[in-house]
Order: structure tokens, then C-alpha cells, then sequence
């Protein structure tokens, strides 16, 4: 086997990996290897926003997983796809800036995650981004990752605002500022018509840097050991077997999904589990692949009766036009991924916060949003912001190649089905309200013969769809079933560390993308703190 040498091996090219990459290799003397499964990110359509409909449609550029079937959704099997490309999923994503709430690292903190509050990690939100719209004290303005703000001329759009407020919530000009609450514009990590991901911004800018080594078609095996000591990683590339060694650490961003597996398959996880799939242990820890957690997404959806939904971009000659305009201007139809407003509102108006997301989509798309439905309609996308449901990610075999177990255990709390019950109806107040008169057609799902308690639940149980926000799966703690310390260190070994949404302790209520940035660039100011001369 060939053997390669570095000071830090990062496992995974998506948005941590990208920027640890990035701020490791700032120093020259510092050598870094950066690998990744899949493969680069040039394809154009990556770079438009409005390619995200053809990405979606075509699963390019990611893992295809499907779910365990689910016991609270009809035993249904969900289509889960994880970014398998440089950028990870803020190459294939939406493109949706969501930090979460304030509250949601607060509570990371009060469970004894040191430096995890939001007055803590608000400064890193700042050094990721440039914010466009506004300068002010929740924002940076010359960060690597360029944040726009979605337009909202749309007469969708000025429509779903405006039932927000015949419905009686309230407006806020920034979902991401002091308050989620209420209706508002989508911030989107998009920059002069152009997404802007984690590899475009952090790792292409600095791919010269002779120290850096960046492999693609690079799937990692294992990591190795000696004693407790991590000592580097076997990844396979062109049919070949390489063992590249970290002098100083091995880091573990393969997400929520894969950094587990990689770690049970390296024998690190629950003794007995590895025990059935014959791996030798190297550290009994139960918390690895325990604790999964992702949004689940019901869909309240209407016919519309003027043909303004993207489905008219799928006619030829409006499509060419489209690409001519986006090649020569960087603007119209293909600069906009097509998502513009959202709200957060109360299941129950006692609560002190939120804790129902809803996004207006201005097309009626069906099948995880692989098939756009050949009709004028519109919308909500609807999450319960910060479910209780937990799950499990677990080997199906020691060999590298199978993919994993992955079962959220969706919709398994009352208050989550609640939740999401009350979501359904919220939705279906605002497009009854006045603002969408001029557009709306009936209703296609869950159909107006959906009344009940009973019915919305059988409705959410046999359509509800994945959300693709896993977290939590090598979670950040103290308790015994932590895996990670506030230093992202794996609990019982040296040189290893994990730096994803694994290490969340609960799901944010949001997106995931920015918040694994925010946690990479953290992550980086303590290895490189720690790498100092004492």
C-alpha cells in the first residue's frame, strides 16, 4: 500500500471539510490533505441557481440513500440524497442562508458545551458571510460566502406576505436578525448570480496553495490507529488502496450520515454493534450513530389559476431565453433557485417562540422534488422547526461500499405530529386569506375533504417527505452517551476530532448548511490554537 504524509487528513469535501481546508492550510508549513467521494463541482448547473430544478430532478452529484422504513409514516422507505460532490450539500442545496434560532446554541451551551452560546458563535456567523442587504451587528460584510437577499415581486410572493398579515402576524425585514418571528424575504447564499458554496467560495480561491492536497473519487475506508492515537486514514481511488498519515489530526467532516459509518467501521462506536459485524473495537462508545435527527415536510399545495409558477421555464423558447439571459446578465430565471418568502409562526400562541417553519415554493413539485408536476400551483413547504424525534444510524455491514442503516424515526412524538398537524392548517389559513383570490385554484393536497385530526395525521403519514438536515448522529457532551467534547476531540482517543452536523446536540431550527459552516470555521481557531507552541 502506498503511503502519502501530512500534518491534518480532513475526511469529506463539503462545507466543514471545504473550509478547514481553507484556514489549515493558511500556513505554509502546514500540510493538508482534503478528500472527497465524489467529484468536482464544475458542472454549470451548479453554479446557476436556477439549475437546482435539473440537480433535484436528476440526483447528480449525491449519495442516493433511502431511509430505513419508517414506523410513523405508513412504513414508508424516504429518498435521502447527501451532497457527493466539492461543497457537499451547499453544491446541490437550495441555497436557503438560515442560521436557526438564537435559543438553539444557548441550549447546546447550558448543557455544558463551553463557548457554544450564541454570543459565542455569532461572531463566526459574521466571518462566513457577505451580507448584502444590510450592515448591522448580526451581519458580516467580507466574509468568503456572499448572501443576497431574495427578491419579492413575485405575485406569489407579495401574496403569501401579504396573507401573513391579513392573518394577522407580524412582517420582519431579517429572518436571520434579532427575531425569528413572522413573515420575511429568504436570505440565499448566492452572489452576482452565482451560488455561492462552500467550495466555490473557501476551497477554489486557495487550490494553488502547494501545501494543499485536494483528491476527488477518494472514498475514505477507515481511519487507523495505534493504541488510541489516530494515526491517519485508508481511502481507495481509482480501484487502489492509500494510506495517507496525519502527523498532527485526523478530522472527520463526512456528515451526519457517513462520519458515523466511518467511525464504526474504524471501531469506534456501541462494542456490541461492532461485535455483529465482526470489527474490532477500538473504543466502546454507544452515543456513535445514536441520536439522528432531521426535519420532516408536509406540503399544503393549490392549483393556481394564472400560469406564473416556474413551470412555465420548461417551454423551449422560454427556457433558451432563460439561459441567454442568465450567460449574458447573470440575472432572471435561472439566477433565482425559485424560493423567495418564509414565515415562522405558533403551533400554540402560549409558546415563547416559534417552532413551525413554512416555505412558500412557487411550483408544484412531487417526488422529494425529483418531478415537477405539469400544472400552475404553488406551496407551502412546512417543517416542525425543532422536532423531538430521534433515530439511529447503524452498519448494515463492515464492508465500506454498503451503504448504512439510516432511520430518523420520523414523526414518532405526539407533540411532533401535533406540530405538524397544526402547521397544515396554518397553511391552509393563509391561502384562504384574501391576498391569493386573484390566483388560487382548489386545493390539490391534502384535498378539502381533509378535515380531522385523524385525516391530516393519515395525510402526513403517507406523503410527508425528508428534509435532508441530519445532524446529530456524534453528538457534542459530556453524558455518556456524547461522543465529541466542546472541542469537537472524539471522547478516549487523541488526534481525532469530528467537525459536521454530527456533533449538533439537537437539530437547529433551520437549515443545516450555515451553521456547519459556522461550526467549521469555530472548529478552526481551536485546532489552530491548540496547534500553537505552548
Amino acid at each position: 500500500m502506498d503511503r502519502l504524509e501530512f500534518d491534518y487528513v480532513i475526511v469529506g469535501g463539503g462545507v466543514a471539510g471545504c473550509i478547514l481546508a481553507n484556514r489549515l492550510s493558511a500556513d505554509p508549513k502546514c500540510r493538508v490533505l482534503l478528500l472527497e467521494a465524489g467529484g468536482k463541482d464544475t458542472s454549470p448547473l451548479i453554479a446557476a441557481p436556477g439549475g437546482l430544478l435539473p440537480i433535484m430532478m436528476s440526483g447528480a452529484h449525491a449519495w442516493r440513500y433511502m431511509s430505513a422504513p419508517q414506523a410513523h409514516l405508513d412504513g414508508r422507505m424516504l429518498y435521502l440524497p447527501r451532497g457527493k460532490v466539492l461543497g457537499g450539500g451547499s453544491s446541490i442545496n437550495g441555497m436557503t442562508y438560515d442560521r436557526g434560532f438564537h435559543s438553539d446554541y444557548d441550549r447546546w451551551a447550558q448543557a455544558g458545551n463551553r463557548g457554544w452560546s450564541f454570543a459565542d458563535v455569532l461572531p463566526y456567523f459574521r466571518k462566513l458571510e457577505s451580507f448584502g442587504p444590510v450592515q448591522d451587528e448580526w451581519h458580516g460584510i467580507d466574509g468568503p460566502i456572499q448572501v443576497t437577499r431574495a427578491g419579492q415581486d413575485h405575485p406569489f410572493a407579495r401574496a403569501f406576505l401579504q396573507a401573513g398579515t391579513q392573518a394577522g402576524y407580524p412582517l420582519t425585514d431579517d429572518l436571520n436578525g434579532a427575531t425569528r418571528d413572522g413573515f420575511g424575504a429568504v436570505d440565499l447564499t448566492v452572489g452576482k448570480g452565482r451560488r455561492s458554496s462552500a467550495s466555490s467560495a473557501y476551497l477554489r480561491p486557495v487550490r494553488r496553495r502547494t501545501n494543499l492536497t485536494v483528491l476527488t473519487n477518494a472514498q475514505t475506508r477507515r481511519v487507523t490507529f495505534d493504541g488510541t492515537r489516530a494515526t491517519g486514514v485508508v481511502y481507495r481511488r481509482d480501484g487502489k488502496d492509500t494510506l495517507a498519515t496525519a502527523a498532527r489530526e485526523v478530522i472527520l467532516s463526512a456528515g451526519a450520515i457517513n462520519t458515523p459509518q466511518l467511525l464504526m467501521l474504524s471501531g469506534v462506536g456501541p462494542a456490541a454493534h461492532l461485535a455483529e459485524h465482526g470489527i474490532a473495537l477500538v473504543r466502546d462508545l454507544p452515543g456513535v450513530g445514536q441520536g439522528l435527527q432531521d426535519h420532516l415536510a408536509a406540503h399544503v399545495k393549490f392549483r393556481s389559476t394564472k400560469p406564473w409558477s416556474m413551470l412555465r421555464f420548461l417551454n423551449p423558447l422560454r427556457g433558451a431565453l432563460a439561459m441567454a439571459q442568465y450567460l449574458a446578465f447573470r440575472t432572471g430565471p435561472l439566477a433565482d433557485p425559485g424560493m423567495s418568502v418564509a414565515c415562522m409562526v405558533r403551533s400554540d400562541p402560549a409558546l415563547d417562540e416559534p417552532d413551525i417553519k413554512m416555505l412558500l415554493v412557487s411550483a408544484l413539485f412531487g417526488h422529494n422534488g425529483r418531478q415537477m408536476v405539469p400544472m400552475h400551483g404553488f406551496y407551502a413547504h412546512i417543517n416542525v422547526a425543532r422536532p423531538e424525534s430521534r433515530g439511529s444510524v447503524t452498519l448494515a455491514s463492515a464492508d465500506p461500499d454498503a451503504p448504512p442503516v439510516i432511520d430518523q424515526n420520523y414523526n414518532a412524538t405526539e407533540n411532533d405530529r401535533r406540530v405538524m398537524r397544526e402547521g397544515v392548517r396554518i397553511a391552509r389559513r393563509l391561502f384562504n386569506q384574501r391576498a391569493f383570490d386573484e390566483m388560487r385554484g382548489e386545493e390539490l393536497a391534502p384535498g378539502a375533504q381533509v378535515e380531522s385530526d385523524e385525516q391530516i395525521d393519515a395525510y402526513i403519514r403517507a406523503h410527508a417527505e425528508a428534509d435532508y438536515h441530519s445532524t446529530s448522529t456524534a453528538r457534542m457532551g459530556f453524558d455518556p452517551m456524547a461522543v465529541v467534547d466542546d472541542r469537537l476531540r472524539v471522547h478516549g482517543l487523541k488526534s481525532l476530532r469530528v467537525v459536521d452536523a454530527s456533533i449538533m446536540p439537537h437539530l437547529p431550527g433551520g437549515n443545516t448548511a450555515i451553521p456547519v459552516a459556522m461550526i467549521a470555521e469555530k472548529a478552526a481557531d481551536v485546532i489552530l490554537q491548540e496547534a500553537l507552541p505552548r
